[in-house]
């Protein structure tokens, strides 16, 4: 079946206030990780590509994008401060600390208080900012201890670097001791139509208004390769891609989405599938891959 050409703008998605703060957003975003080089190493392979890119979502209606000082490492802070600073006032960016690369561009794991502080503290120079609206701390293991990293995050709060605070890569039991130490406004975590393992917590923090932001909604590395989905996005003339976003979006309402991609024709059929609503016939489908 033709797939159906079908402009979108992210606001279709609805909005989203995070819990506590002045602070809402579109629930379909961007995610600036794949602007990066191959394995999120290096420079971008085309960076005026990827300038125009992250232009081309603030006109498609993003005003939520998702970064990282060790995307590259640097990488996408110094694209996004080149192609949207001075930034609208209605732009929210939002990034993750608690690792750093290596030469080889090896992933590396620091929860220590003065790498944290350095981590803020680099963010907000490379984008050009005082404060960072909301900075997700990072986590890599269910064993990782919670207390003194939240410590730490929970004394830049309060000294003004950070305005909000969110976990990523969490389990429940990591973020119930987080939240007994400070206020958490989102959480990002591995999900998507066949990773289905926070279904319970995405359902509780609903319940509490708090932010679930998946990571990897389309697969990542590995895209999603399911026949069921394809059936589906077949029958209903649309990409895989746009039927597996619009099942996140129509999963929870405290679902905020933000697919990754370095081209603009992937990107506005991305934001294309905020305004796409998926009858029941697809919805039993979809949910039975869980």
């Amino acid at each position: 079946m033709q797939m159906t050409d079908r402009q979108g703008n992210a606001a279709a998605a609805g909005r989203f206030t995070f819990p506590g703060t002045a602070i809402a957003v579109n629930r379909m975003g961007y995610g600036a990780m794949q602007l990066a080089g191959p394995g999120v190493f290096g420079p971008a392979l085309d960076p005026e590509e990827a300038r125009a890119v992250l232009r081309q979502a603030l006109a498609l209606g993003v005003d939520h994008i998702d970064t990282s000082d060790f995307y590259g490492p640097h990488v996408t802070n110094a694209l996004i401060r080149e192609a949207l600073f001075p930034y609208p006032d209605h732009l929210t960016l939002v990034t993750k600390i608690g690792a750093w690369r290596d030469e080889q561009g090896g992933w590396n794991h620091d929860h220590s208080a003065d790498f944290l502080r350095r981590s803020v503290e680099d963010n907000l120079t490379r984008l050009g900012l005082s404060q960072m609206a909301i900075v997700n701390l990072r986590m890599f293991t269910p064993q990782d201890d919670m207390v003194a990293p939240m410590q730490a995050m929970r004394q830049m709060r309060d000294e003004g670097l950070i305005g909000h605070i969110g976990l990523s890569t969490v389990d429940s039991t990591q973020l119930a001791i987080a939240r007994d130490i400070a206020p958490i406004v989102c959480v990002q975590n591995h999900y998507n139509l066949v990773q289905r393992t926070d279904d319970a917590m995405i359902d509780a923090l609903a319940a509490d208004g708090i932010a679930y932001v998946p990571y990897f909604p389309l697969g990542g590395f590995t895209p999603l390769q399911v026949d069921s989905l394809n059936v589906v996005a077949a029958r209903l003339g649309e990409s895989a891609q746009s039927v597996a976003l619009a099942w996140l979006l129509q999963r929870s309402p405290n679902i905020l989405v933000i697919p990754g991609t370095s081209s603009r024709s992937h990107l506005a059929s991305n934001i294309a599938a905020a305004g796409l609503s998926l009858d029941e016939a697809a919805l039993t489908a979809l949910n039975a891959l869980g």
